[in-house]
């Protein structure tokens, strides 16, 4: 390959692209997964966590110093260590105070907590001025609130309300006096808008400030009292109008940090146990970005950082995710490791039985935790932890603990969302109550709910249930491994000796240097008549040096510190002291070279450590540990079987009430209402079920939708219930026409199909076995035609067809053959032009047939009078058609035993035994079963039968 031509002093080396990224590629992850990614098994820090920590240690921020703005620590750690942009030092540097992110807050912050006292006014955009209590109490009811806020482009524009709360109980408050009169009670560190756009603390605003819109601040004043304070989110721009005409910043669940200018830190007591014997070599320390100083590789770290607050990061293909554990359980586990390095997994999870998440919760099962600490890798599943609260009137579901990582804003958004698109059903009210003392979320339930069938759909559909998954991978020597717990341990306690190790060999050589120059000044003070007249003579302080080396045989540092001894160290008792230095001195060095020449002595020292962390910063244990997994219960194991009545209106409603709801009334009884509903809608479908049964919805289109019963809402006889196309995700174009209780999809059985047109098809019903969202074609259809009703048979049995005008057709279903999902059928009745089919039953000569007709007459038929006629005839007269009685609505196959419900266009209902009404010849007109008001007619007609 020729060499390319470079400029004078470069040389151009040619490469083959393919292996230059390669190289390149490789030397990209390696710098991301070393120098960014991954935790050091050792410190359980990344690089940037590593850099933050010892800045803050270098400027002295102790946990017993005063805080210093966190914009000071992000920019001595990018001018120092971490040159790579102030956000993710900043965040990385939050993460750490928080302490629902990690289980031990290695640093403690304040700031972005300031809100305002209840009685303080906010301006909503209808035009009124509530305070923070009216806004929660209007919150409770439903009502959604607008308020004025500063857009980022500087326009005011109008936002939503969210979650309007009490944020703390008992705060201190300062007051914001403004020039037009208003006064403001606030915390101290709530943040006001200024008039340029930026944010000033409360307790930094100063006589003159001019705030947003135009106030100036007259005065600030700094109160004694205590009070609970509120505050309310607005997504997006997060400022408000307050009533007293100024602009205010908010905070919220999940919101990014206050900006660094505006928060303070210091590392907290525990972190400092990461830095302690730092500076006594104990570990390397390297070159920073720019060769100016130096930095440490790795942290001391005499608490088991990587465990106890766990990691997570993605690297080059690869991820960690490391969950946090309890100190006192890590302690007491790692001590076992060093007394028996073999100990079984089984035994070392007895001292550590699971991870311990922040955020508490509940863990479900312990396989996936063994699998994790044996291999490295596993999976645990996470539940909210939760109460149930009874009162007089209502149940309500009490989130008091999350899965660890769920953002309770988004969490209580997404129950919203749920119940809004009626996936979660049953709900009334849904309210984040959390404040400073805990979380609390409350669901309540409508009356009647199974709240335990609710609380599971919350699991199986929110993120109240988690699964996190566990990947310890960690950085050794700068490679990433998957370690196990008793690695983890290992590598930990490998660490903890080195660095036990260099910091005796530390100690013991100051010790020495010490004992040294101990040992001359005693000789010293032996002959220290001799030496003062020694130096009385001797011209300068060299020569003096020299003779003391020469006469007493001294080393250099034993003369310099003679020639610095204090004439205050001559007196009896500093001698003393000196010789009683030297004597404990020689036993540290003892002690000390004792400690290097036996490991068991390091061990022990790391014991000890551990002890005393627990003892200091120990805490219980705030995950609970539920030993079986989770059993996957079956809704319907939760529902209580019973019979009801579900029933559908014209305009789509559904609802399911008790069978007994409605009382057997005499023939010609004025009925009860069954439903609430608009003035243009009415009951039009009504039936019997049992709650475990599947409903198999058919619709107009031949398509059919599957539901549970006990998915049907419940609701009272005057309510409306729930919408059907919500429910069953309908199409614009689809009604519901028909619907099959089943129990058992069998192969032995049949769905026969009847249209309007007189078309007819049988099925086998375990084609229909498999639900699917959306539904799937049923029948296929001829256009302008619709399906009206189909019916469960043997596939042996004979059936009628009842059309509006009187006619009726009974036939052998052997004559229709079985035919796939998506076939259409063959011809049932031959009809007249205006003519329809309105009705099906299987012909069961054992019963009579029910007809009835719009003006609300009726009549009984023995089935046995219909004569079988061959598919596709004209048919018989079912019943006589005159204007007193009208078409014909519905026909039921009934027995004496049965009872019937008759349904109006304006929804009353009457309920009657079958027996109540007379038997009667094919080619008569019926009686009256039901007395109707003027304009109204009868839509629909069911059987129910009798409870034995």
């Amino acid at each position: 390959m020729a060499e390319i031509p470079a400029q004078t002093g470069e040389k151009i080396v040619p490469r083959i692209i393919e292996e230059e990224m390669k190289t390149s590629y490789l030397d990209y992850s390696m710098s991301v997964i070393v120098g960014r990614a991954l935790p050091d098994v050792r410190d359980g820090l990344k690089p940037v966590h590593r850099r933050v920590l010892y800045a803050m240690y270098e400027l002295g921020m102790l946990h017993n110093k005063p805080f210093k703005k966190s914009a000071r620590i992000v920019g001595e750690v990018l001018g120092k260590y971490h040159p790579h942009g102030d956000s993710p030092v900043y965040f990385s540097m939050v993460r750490m105070a928080q302490d629902f992110a990690v289980r031990y807050p290695l640093i403690e912050g304040q700031g972005n907590f300031g809100c305002f006292t209840k009685d303080t006014k906010v301006r909503l955009a209808d035009g009124r001025a509530l305070t923070f209590g009216e806004i929660v109490e209007e919150q409770k009811k439903g009502v959604r609130n607008f308020t004025f806020t500063v857009k980022k482009d500087g326009n005011i524009g109008i936002a939503e309300i969210k979650s309007p709360r009490m944020t703390k109980k008992g705060a201190g408050i300062i007051k914001v006096i403004l020039d037009n009169g208003e006064e403001i009670k606030c915390t101290p560190d709530h943040r006001f808008m200024l008039l340029d756009g930026s944010y000033c603390q409360a307790k930094d605003l100063t006589s003159g400030t001019s705030l947003m819109q135009n106030h100036k601040v007259v005065h600030v004043v700094s109160m004694n009292d205590l009070a609970d304070v509120y505050d309310l989110t607005i997504e997006d721009t997060h400022n408000f109008l307050l009533a007293a005409g100024v602009f205010v910043h908010n905070s919220i669940d999940g919101d990014n940090p206050a900006a660094m200018r505006y928060t303070e830190s210091r590392l907290s007591k525990i972190s400092e146990e990461l830095l302690t014997d730092i500076e006594k070599e104990t570990v390397a320390f390297v070159p920073n970005f720019d060769n100016s100083l130096e930095e440490p590789v790795v942290l001391p770290s005499k608490i088991p950082n990587l465990l106890l607050n766990g990691s997570t990061g993605i690297a080059v293909g690869m991820a960690t995710n490391i969950p946090p554990h309890n100190l006192r359980e890590i302690c007491s586990g790692i001590i076992a490791w060093i007394d028996n390095a073999d100990i079984d997994i089984n035994d070392l999870i007895k001292h550590i039985p699971a991870p311990d998440f922040p955020t508490g919760g509940i863990i479900c099962g312990t396989k996936g935790i063994r699998e994790a600490y044996a291999t490295g890798r596993g999976r645990i599943v996470l539940r909210a932890r939760h109460h149930f609260e009874e009162t007089k009137n209502k149940t309500s579901i009490i989130i008091t603990e999350i899965p660890y990582q769920v953002n309770k804003a988004e969490l209580v958004e997404q129950i919203s969302l749920l119940h809004r698109d009626k996936k979660l059903v049953g709900i009334t009210d849904l309210r984040d109550e959390s404040d400073r003392e805990g979380l609390r979320i409350v669901i309540e339930l409508k009356s009647g709910v199974n709240r335990e069938v609710l609380l599971n759909q919350l699991f199986s559909h929110t993120r109240l249930q988690e699964t996190y998954g566990i990947i310890n991978l960690a950085l050794v020597d700068n490679q990433p491994r998957v370690l196990g717990l008793k690695e983890m341990i290992a590598e930990f306690v490998k660490h903890r000796q080195d660095v036990v190790r260099k910091g005796t060999i530390y100690d013991l050589a100051q010790a020495e240097k010490r004992a040294h120059l101990l040992e001359g000044l005693i000789v010293a003070l032996a002959h220290i008549d001799e030496i003062i007249a020694f130096l009385k003579r001797t011209k300068s302080t060299e020569l003096a040096r020299q003779g003391l080396m020469q006469d007493y045989m001294f080393s250099e540092q034993q003369a310099t510190a003679v020639l610095e001894m204090k004439l205050s160290k001559l007196t009896n008792l500093e001698q003393e002291s000196i010789r009683e230095e030297h004597k404990d001195l020689l036993i540290q060095i003892a002690d000390l070279k004792d400690i290097l020449a036996s490991e068991t002595r390091i061990f022990t020292i790391i014991k000890n450590e551990l002890s005393d962390l627990s003892v200091r910063f120990g805490d219980a244990r705030r995950t609970m540990i539920q030993q079986e997994g989770i059993q996957v219960i079956e809704e319907e194991a939760l529902i209580k079987p019973e019979d009801v009545v579900v029933t559908i209106s014209h305009t789509g409603y559904l609802k399911r009430l008790p069978l007994d709801t409605y009382k057997s009334q005499k023939r010609g009884g004025k009925g009860i209402i069954a439903a609430e509903t608009k003035e243009e809608d009415y009951i039009e479908h009504l039936f019997a079920a049992n709650t475990h049964d599947h409903l198999l919805f058919f619709t107009n289109l031949g398509k059919v939708h599957w539901l549970k019963v006990y998915h049907v809402p419940e609701a009272g006889r005057y309510a409306r219930g729930g919408s059907i196309a919500n429910i069953l995700n309908l199409s614009a174009e689809e009604r519901v026409t028909s619907y099959l209780p089943i129990k058992e999809f069998t192969p032995d059985k049949y769905i026969l199909f009847v249209t309007k047109k007189g078309i007819v098809k049988k099925t086998s019903l375990d084609l229909y076995s498999n639900p699917r969202n959306g539904g799937i074609l049923a029948m296929g259809l001829d256009e302008g035609d619709e399906l009206i009703r189909t019916l469960i048979t043997d596939g042996k049995t004979h059936v009628i067809l009842a059309t509006q005008e009187g006619l009726a057709i009974r036939f052998d279903e052997t004559d229709v053959r079985p035919m796939g999902r998506a076939a259409g059928g063959v011809i049932g009745i031959k009809l007249k032009e205006d003519d329809r089919v309105i009705d099906a039953v299987v012909a069961d000569e054992t019963k009579t047939l029910m007809t009835v007709t719009e003006h609300g007459f009726g009549k009984r038929t023995p089935i046995a009078d219909y004569r079988i006629i061959g598919r596709g005839g004209v048919g018989v007269i079912n019943i006589k058609i005159t204007d007193k009685n009208g078409r014909v609505v519905a026909v039921q196959s009934v027995q004496d035993d049965n009872e019937i419900m008759i349904i109006t266009k304006n929804n009353v209902m009457i309920r009657m035994r079958i027996k109540d009404i007379s038997i009667v010849g094919r080619n008569t007109q019926g009686v009256h079963v039901m007395r109707l008001d003027e304009k109204d007619k009868v839509v629909a007609c069911t059987t129910v039968v009798q409870e034995e």
